[in-house]
């Protein structure tokens, strides 16, 4: 579903929330059969891996670049309407930086708290340098895992104590997401229930920074071809003006081309 095609959504009173909270909920990002396919899209891949340390969490499932998995993957990558809200905080050409599915077993402890944009080793207080985007894929309750966050955290400098921080659970059905700063601290909830909780997770970063996945060797170019073009940009086929993210003074987008030979192989090497 676009921005366009969904009349509830107000970007402004979104970015409202986010400038004041550091977080923001969308109710009814993904309608029933964007989370059927979701399900059906996971279906091979849950079942497989568990954390491995604490912070991914030893009874946590996490699916990574989750953007190659499938189409329905691909959909939300670029929902209009996120990238909207994210292009309000961060400059143009910003990169999707990771891509996963988190599927919290009954048991698991809660995940310290932190800020995912904290590998960005740059003081706090700051402007955000990354976006994070959370989808209930099933119900989130104070019970089951659902993440937890410190409302106006955000504003923190260096000298924040997390164990002192006010925090919440954030309680949403599924289908509705929770998008957040990379400054805002947050954690997982512990699962005191006795189901599994699912979620999908999306962030984005500045242009100028490195992704956390690196979609190049993840993802085959015989996937990435089939992209759509605002994907393809987002997983790093574009330039931070004026030339940053070139291969070999092309744009990255020509190394998609069948013809495409790279200049280092097709020319002498001493």
């Amino acid at each position: 579903m676009s921005a366009h095609a969904d009349s509830r959504f107000s970007c402004d009173s979104h970015v409202a929330r986010i400038e004041r909270d550091g977080f923001t909920i969308i109710e009814d990002f993904l309608d029933a059969q964007k989370l059927s396919d979701v399900r059906s899209g996971l279906a091979a891949h849950v079942g497989v891996h568990r954390g491995r340390n604490a912070f991914e969490g030893f009874t946590t499932e996490r699916v990574y670049t989750l953007v190659g998995r499938g189409k329905v993957f691909e959909q939300i990558a670029e929902d209009a309407r996120l990238l909207a809200l994210i292009g309000h905080f961060l400059q143009p050409n910003f990169l999707l930086s990771a891509a996963q599915a988190i599927r919290i077993h009954p048991g698991e402890a809660a995940q310290a708290l932190h800020f995912d944009d904290s590998f960005y080793r740059v003081p706090r207080p700051r402007s955000a340098l990354s976006v994070s985007m959370i989808a209930a894929i099933d119900d989130f309750t104070a019970e089951n895992g659902s993440t937890v966050i410190c409302p106006g955290s955000h504003k923190l400098g260096a000298d924040a104590v997390r164990e002192t921080l006010p925090r919440q659970p954030v309680v949403m059905k599924a289908g509705s997401c929770v998008v957040f700063l990379g400054t805002l601290f947050h954690g997982g909830g512990a699962n005191r229930s006795k189901a599994v909780r699912l979620a999908i997770t999306y962030q984005y970063c500045e242009g100028w920074l490195r992704q956390q996945e690196n979609f190049f060797l993840a993802i085959p170019k015989e996937i990435a071809r089939t992209m759509p073009p605002r994907l393809q940009e987002l997983i790093g086929y574009s330039i931070w003006p004026p030339f940053m993210g070139m291969v070999t003074a092309y744009h990255p987008k020509r190394v998609l081309d069948d013809d495409f030979v790279p200049p280092v192989a097709a020319e002498p090497r001493s």
